[in-house]
């Protein structure tokens, strides 16, 4: 098998990768902008073409390696009751081990003898080297079919499987009317359909601030330019097609605030729901404002942070007090989902809940330690960032498709409120389910967990 030097990193992938090699990727991992393409348009498309199925067999062999992907519904829907949420430990264990034999290792032995389970390292993207914005395949088609407009990518295709994502289209709950339940009739908000939706339920800067979330505007990888990953000249994407209806469905690109390449870190889409209520945004970058988030974002999420890039390919810069203002009231009448079993201070009530429920609770106000980041009356998240500190269980500088595996630093905390409908959890999507994220933490936090007290916390996790 060929090896050769991938930008600055040593890479034995074979004639795939040596295609990708010579096609010029825009993105070496080593410079602090992106450079303009090295070759045509249409050189690079065909030589991305080409290697496509490489660079997704070989992210469908990460996969599978780390996890288990069956398909195991729980007798749990989501909030919009279309898409059941998935049961059970996902995440492979190192051959040999158990779950409370790890738990019962130091940090330092578990990182000496490399037994951190690989679902637990930080997941690449599909494709680290490009990186950008990949969309799920209900996205792609519903946005085709209503608008006409392609947010497929001739380079890479998403890479989890349909169930481990989020429902949708999701439900829609608003803050001013919840009285009305979900308002999204069940449907994907699109530019051609929003009006219609929700004249007469949201305020005219409320309606504003939605037709600007809905408008595409030029992205790094959707846009006029020769550097472009999308087949034809691509009007561009929109804020709402990877927060579909205001939540997520799972969409991923790279953070924007770290250099170089091959160490920025996949970033899953995270919800807006309960977003009146966040004092940070950003996941690394704590923004303490949501205008300041809308704002930042048309140089962060659309162009990776390089606004060179953006200039040249047609950055939108929303108007502070005339749109930003609009787009963020929009965004803070987004609401949670009911959670029935919850009083007005965010504890269960014990008229509505299980045992199991109870005894979750108390798990999670005590012994495993989750209220000290995710306070009930605080929506579960204390608007503070922290670092869990996981280099502890793992050698930094680890490759994996490309992918160099440095410490996470501080990341803020996410509201737990509606959880079960957000899968895959953490900041990378690197966990498939509340139970994989329950062995996660007990393992990071070293709460040494019994089997019944892990089933309890999962079974309270999902009434939130």
């Amino acid at each position: 098998m060929p090896r050769l030097i991938w930008y600055g990193l040593p890479c034995a992938l074979g004639a795939a990768a040596l295609t990708l090699a010579h096609a010029g990727d825009p993105l070496p991992p080593d410079t602090t902008y992106r450079p303009l393409p090295a070759l045509p348009f249409s050189a690079v498309r065909a030589n991305d073409e080409a290697a496509r199925p490489g660079v997704m067999q070989r992210q469908r062999a990460l996969l599978e390696q780390r996890y288990d992907l069956a398909d195991r519904p729980a007798a749990v829907m989501m909030s919009g009751g279309r898409k059941a949420v998935q049961e059970g430990v996902r995440v492979k264990l190192p051959e040999g081990e158990t779950w409370d034999g790890l738990a019962a290792m130091s940090p330092q032995e578990i990182r000496d003898r490399d037994l951190l389970p690989d679902g637990f390292k930080p997941l690449p993207h599909t494709k680290q080297a490009a990186g950008g914005q990949v969309f799920p395949e209900e996205q792609i088609t519903e946005i085709g079919r209503d608008e006409a407009r392609d947010l497929r990518r001739f380079d890479v295709d998403f890479d989890l499987p349909a169930h481990l994502t989020p429902e949708f289209p999701p439900p829609i709950f608003l803050t001013t009317h919840p009285e009305l339940g979900d308002v999204s009739r069940g449907d994907l908000l699109t530019i051609r359909n929003f009006y219609e939706y929700m004249n007469g339920i949201v305020t005219p800067v409320q309606m504003e601030g939605l037709r600007l979330l809905l408008t595409p505007f030029p992205q790094e990888e959707f846009n006029q330019t020769e550097d472009r990953k999308v087949a034809q000249p691509s009007l561009g994407v929109a804020c709402l097609d990877c927060h579909s209806n205001f939540h997520t469905n799972a969409a991923f690109h790279l953070t924007p605030d770290i250099r170089p390449q091959a160490e920025r870190f996949r970033l899953d889409t995270t919800s807006l729901r309960g977003l009146f209520n966040q004092q940070i945004h950003g996941s690394k970058r704590s923004l303490r404002s949501v205008e300041d988030f809308t704002e930042f974002e048309q140089r962060t999420a659309y162009f990776n942070g390089d606004h060179v890039s953006a200039t040249r390919k047609g950055v939108h810069l929303p108007d502070r007090p005339n749109q930003v203002a609009m787009m963020a009231q929009m965004q803070n009448i987004i609401d949670f989902p009911p959670a029935p079993k919850l009083d007005v201070f965010g504890r269960l009530d014990p008229a509505q809940a299980s045992e199991q429920e109870l005894m979750g609770e108390q798990v999670f106000m005590g012994k495993g330690r989750c209220a000290e980041c995710h306070v009930p009356a605080l929506s579960f998240m204390d608007n503070a960032m922290h670092d869990l500190k996981l280099e502890r269980f793992y050698k930094i500088g680890e490759t994996t498709n490309d992918f160099v595996a440095m410490p996470d630093g501080p990341i803020k905390t996410f509201t737990l409120r509606g959880i079960k409908d957000s899968p895959p959890y953490m900041h990378d999507g690197r966990l498939m389910t509340l139970a994989d994220t329950v062995e996660f933490f007990n393992l990071v936090l070293g709460t040494r967990l019994t089997g019944e007290e892990k089933e309890a916390l999962v079974a309270y996790l999902l009434t939130l």
